[in-house]
């Protein structure tokens, strides 16, 4: 009895174990290779999937979902003979599970070095400014180059992006100095353009200010002299308007006398001849006031007709020269008054 259960126990295990092995589940964006004898049968798709067991076996699962594989920094040399370190990463997606399997043994391997040797072609024509300022060109190239290659091993490249381009230290100093160079003469360049602005503008407000001066100095004299016209205008028809005799005149005119002498840089100052005259006016005007009523040797006698002096020694009449009465002259109401000299003409001056 004992025989036949160890028997039974082995064929439950033995059925167990081909049943494991006939049910093949497939996650999914997953593929498995399936050979029957060592040679490719088919590719069990994502899902329960039902294989012979024993006869057939599961070469290789691969995964379909895109991957992202990093390669270490590689020495390349430009086309000025300078080495500089590039760190690429590569974006694939097996599409035929087959032919990444039957294909090529490595793909990982097979397309770390086809990247390396393509990059080392592209920058091998590049210089060192090129190859720092033209990433998207080199990874249009790499991807196209790969693509090429790799489309026989089921394998789409979708993206090739460099992580990092690593010039030599010497190379980064003097990159660095030129850079500091270039911010310097364009900080340099921007003041002495704002210095330019600056100084334009303030010019301009300048030019503005003179202009707006001069024109209030303009105004302001016009007006000043409008001002004056018009008081000169006033005294003068208030003048008209009173009526004032000659001896007013000739007392306000010997008030305007001092003015002359005021100044201490005054040393010499003229008098006009009309002083003269002015005063023999106002001397007579005070002599008539005082030789009415007066007694004998007060002054001359107003009333009486005034004589001629006689003319010699080429004299000039009642001003030297003869011992007669000073001739005077009666006004309306037979008040004695000066004898007014005519006024002086002087020739007129053109102004051109």
């Amino acid at each position: 009895m004992e025989p036949v259960l160890i028997v039974l126990i082995v064929l439950v295990v033995v059925a167990f174990i081909a049943l494991i092995r006939t049910i093949q589940v497939i996650p999914q964006a997953s593929a498995a290779i399936v050979e029957r004898f060592g040679r490719y049968t088919r590719t069990l798709n994502a899902g329960l999937n039902i294989v012979v067991p024993f006869i057939d076996t599961i070469r290789n699962r691969i995964d379909l979902r895109e991957q992202v594989v990093p390669f270490p920094p590689q020495p390349v040399i430009t086309q000025d003979n300078l080495v500089v370190n590039i760190d690429t990463v590569i974006y694939y997606q097996v599409t035929d599970a087959r032919a990444a399997t039957y294909e090529v043994a490595s793909f990982i391997q097979a397309i770390e070095q086809l990247t390396v040797t393509t990059l080392r072609n592209i920058i091998g024509s590049m210089d060192l400014e090129s190859t720092l300022t033209s990433r998207e060109v080199i990874n249009a190239g790499l991807r196209g180059v790969l693509d090429e290659a790799t489309g026989k091993w089921g394998i789409r490249v979708n993206r090739v992006e460099l992580k990092a381009i690593e010039p030599p230290t010497s190379i980064q100093d003097s990159m660095e100095k030129q850079m500091r160079a270039e911010r310097d003469k364009r900080a340099a360049v921007l003041t002495a353009e704002g210095a330019r602005q600056a100084a334009i503008l303030r010019a301009e407000g300048e030019k503005q200010a003179a202009v707006l001066s001069a024109e209030g100095e303009a105004q302001a004299a016009v007006l000043r002299a409008d001002g004056e016209a018009a008081a000169i205008r006033t005294v003068f028809e208030a003048i008209h308007d009173g009526d004032a005799d000659q001896k007013l005149l000739a007392y306000q005119y010997l008030q305007t006398l001092p003015e002359l002498a005021k100044g201490d840089a005054n040393k010499l100052w003229i008098i006009p001849s009309e002083v003269g005259d002015a005063l023999k006016g106002l001397g007579g005007a005070f002599g008539g006031l005082t030789g009415q009523g007066a007694g004998p040797g007060a002054g001359p006698d107003l009333t009486k007709p005034p004589v001629a002096a006689p003319e010699g020694n080429g004299s000039r009449p009642g001003v030297g020269g003869g011992s007669g009465p000073r001739p005077v002259d009666t006004d309306q109401t037979g008040a004695a008054r000066p004898r007014v000299s005519p006024p002086r003409e002087y020739p007129k001056i053109d102004p051109e």
